[in-house]
């Protein structure tokens, strides 16, 4: 079948069919190869010059979904960063907790003295003699990339706080400041970070450290890759600062609380085990 055709990304973006790319993103969620195979000859079947990204996507998901719960939450990765919305957050609260498994001791939402004026810090995180002052920006609605205004006004902040923290004695040295985003940024706020000092990181920034591939590594995964949970479950979890499946894994109480059967509540637990695996 001919490939050489437009799909449209969320972006608007027009951009060439790839099924190298279609595959990859089938590899990263575990799938193995005759699943992979069929899946992309299934797919690529019903693809047509013009098909959103989204749509192909939707399409992945519900043959993965058919095959493996657990392979078709991990494919979701992404879209259940999203999900994690309407409100900033949640997502505070899972950036805190992927540095809390990398040896951080973190805080969230703690109000901070500038040398001008104070600040509210959406995550603060302490290792090794160091605090990290951390501005997590969370866009609900894919194709929103972060643009250079972005780390402009948090590397003002920083210098402001900076300029307060070294004047006065301190246990830790205030040293970084990071900017996190569940999207992508723009070439100039990636190139203007690099020249400032600020460490940027983003769904697929920085190269093989990015948000998926840390989430990957220490198997991370927000409450909200579930396929078993229904939307108002995954709200409900979220608004009790359950934001993690391993929030779950030991802790059955809020599935009780929301009165799941015995038999879903075994499979939801099942699948959250999956995630879980390191």
């Amino acid at each position: 079948m001919d490939t050489n055709f437009n799909v449209i990304k969320s972006s608007g973006e027009k951009v060439k069919f790839s099924l190298d790319r279609l595959r990859a993103s089938l590899r990263k969620s575990g799938a193995d190869g005759q699943t992979i195979t069929q899946i992309v000859d299934k797919v690529q079947g019903e693809l047509y010059d013009g098909i959103s990204t989204k749509e192909i996507y939707n399409r992945a998901f519900a043959l993965l979904k058919k095959k493996d719960s657990y392979l078709a939450s991990k494919y979701k990765l992404k879209k259940a960063i999203y999900e994690l919305g309407p409100t900033g957050y949640p997502f505070e609260r899972f950036v805190s907790a992927i540095l809390k498994y990398s040896g951080y001791e973190t805080r969230v939402s703690e109000i901070m003295q500038g040398h001008c004026v104070t600040h509210e810090i959406d995550v603060i995180a302490h290792k090794n003699g160091h605090t990290t002052v951390i501005e997590c920006k969370f866009h609900s609605e894919e194709g929103r990339n972060c643009n250079v205004k972005v780390p402009l006004y948090i590397a003002s902040r920083f210098k402001d706080v900076k300029s307060h923290w070294d004047s006065k004695a301190h246990d830790t040295k205030l040293e970084a400041g990071w900017v996190v985003t569940n999207t992508r940024f723009t070439e100039d706020a990636r190139q203007f970070g690099k020249c400032i000092g600020l460490y940027l990181l983003s769904w697929d920034y920085p190269k093989n450290d990015g948000l998926r591939d840390r989430i990957d590594r220490l198997s991370l995964y927000p409450i909200t890759a579930s396929t078993l949970l229904t939307n108002r479950e995954k709200q409900f979890l979220l608004s009790r600062d359950v934001v993690l499946c391993r929030d779950l894994k030991d802790d059955v109480f809020f599935l009780d609380h929301l009165g799941i059967s015995e038999t879903r509540k075994s499979k939801i637990i099942n699948e959250i085990k999956m995630l879980c695996k390191n």
